[in-house]
């Protein structure tokens, strides 16, 4: 088939939202290809008992990276428009996972988180995308679909990376390079740019380029306020289940690679189930507010479950913790997701970009605190992230912050 017919038969296949879901699809398959590895990288740099702080100190590199760049993305998306931006960001993943594969030295995995955390703007991009094209309302079950499309690069990514990583540690790298060079193969060809000429920020000031400044501007909006400091609680939870999770396996179940692989494929599959099947039947019934607010209690009461696995080593705790873990999950970041790109209107770059700002804070709180923690008591990570996950649900479903951030307020002005 020659090339421009091919072009034709896979423009005609995919919508836009579609090419958006593939390349979600792609991005988490990538970034979670080298999960079932890091720990082991790590280790063979340093002495055991140090690997848990390397490892939240190789992660926390990246959040800050990626505070520092998401707000100048994020703005630089609302002024040249979506795609670059996407092309951008992809382009600095390849580069990024390329050189963690290289390896050598701890300065060089440190150098290629850095690498990719400068350029992590393609997700913030992509979510401003689909709010572009949806209306407000059409826009939770939107998010859901790419919820599920991630979810399945989540289920994909670490079983493909637990199998190479028994092959080489640095196969899920370059796995992850590649994966994110086809990506932009596809953004590049066949996903048009949604932000038209005539929206766009006319210019960019330097009150842009400064992350702590965009954010606390984002802040003085008291509709999302609330909302911004519940993701950031729920970013912390996930987080501490990110850099935990893996070396919880190790040491308390002794598995392997490729079983820490298949245990985050399961985490992928429970993903799809809630963001794919059951969030866009629910969020037309009950609200984004309800909904998000049962998505933290059930995520809370999964990490509760994954405390009591580090205290009494188990299979059925841990399918039981994962299965609430990543259902409440499913269910809350659509509908949190939704509410946001509401509120932002026509700054969904900018608000975007704070979001993602934002949660690399907790990015980079959480792994540090989860090392401090699992260092004095294997569940103390997961008990404190339950105990703040469902501290958020209770903020959230508060009658007083109902009106905060619901979509009856007018655009940011």
């Amino acid at each position: 088939m020659q090339v421009p017919r091919l072009s034709a038969f896979f423009a005609r296949c995919f919508n836009r939202t579609g090419v958006v879901a593939i390349s979600v699809f792609l991005n988490f398959a990538g970034f979670t290809l080298i999960i079932p590895v890091l720990p082991f990288s790590v280790a063979r740099y340093v002495a055991a008992a140090d690997v848990a702080w390397w490892v939240a100190l190789i992660l926390a590199v990246y959040a800050l990276s990626s505070f520092i760049a998401a707000p100048v993305l994020g703005a630089l998306s609302d002024r040249v428009g979506r795609r670059p931006v996407v092309l951008l960001s992809l382009g600095g993943s390849a580069a990024g996972f390329a050189v963690f594969g290289v390896g050598g030295a701890l300065w060089v995995l440190v150098a290629g988180r850095v690498v990719e955390g400068l350029t992590a703007g393609s997700i913030s991009a992509l979510y401003a995308y689909v709010a572009d094209t949806h209306a407000p309302a059409a826009r939770g079950p939107a998010f859901g679909m790419l919820g599920a499309a991630g979810g399945l690069g989540f289920m994909l990514g670490p079983v493909l990376g637990g199998l190479l990583g028994q092959m080489s540690l640095s196969a899920p790298l370059y796995g992850a390079a590649v994966l994110a060079l086809l990506n932009m193969v596809l953004v590049y060809f066949y996903m048009p740019e949604s932000h038209p000429r005539d929206q766009r920020s006319t210019r960019l000031h330097w009150g842009q380029f400064n992350a702590l400044g965009q954010l606390a501007g984002v802040l003085c909006e008291r509709r999302l306020r609330v909302l911004f400091a519940v993701v950031f609680c729920f970013a912390y939870g996930s987080t501490v289940l990110q850099s935990n999770l893996a070396l919880l396996l190790k040491d308390v179940l002794a598995f392997q690679p490729a079983g820490i692989g298949l245990v985050l494929a399961g985490i992928g599959v429970m993903d799809i189930v809630s963001q794919g099947l059951a969030a866009p039947r629910l969020l037309p019934r009950f609200g984004e507010r309800r909904v998000a607010s049962a998505g933290l209690v059930i995520n809370g009461l999964g990490l509760l479950t994954l405390a009591g696995l580090a205290l009494h080593p188990a299979l059925p705790l841990l399918v039981c913790g994962i299965a609430l873990f990543t259902f409440g999950d499913g269910l809350f970041q659509p509908s949190a997701s939704a509410l946001i790109s509401t509120a932002a209107a026509n700054k969904q770059g900018e608000v975007q970009g704070a979001n993602q700002a934002q949660q690399s804070v907790a990015r980079m709180c959480g792994p540090f605190a989860s090392a401090w923690l699992y260092g004095m008591v294997a569940a103390a990570p997961y008990a404190v992230a339950a105990i703040v996950v469902l501290l958020a649900a209770s903020a959230l479903s508060r009658p007083s912050s109902r009106g905060t951030y619901c979509s009856d307020f007018s655009p940011l002005a």
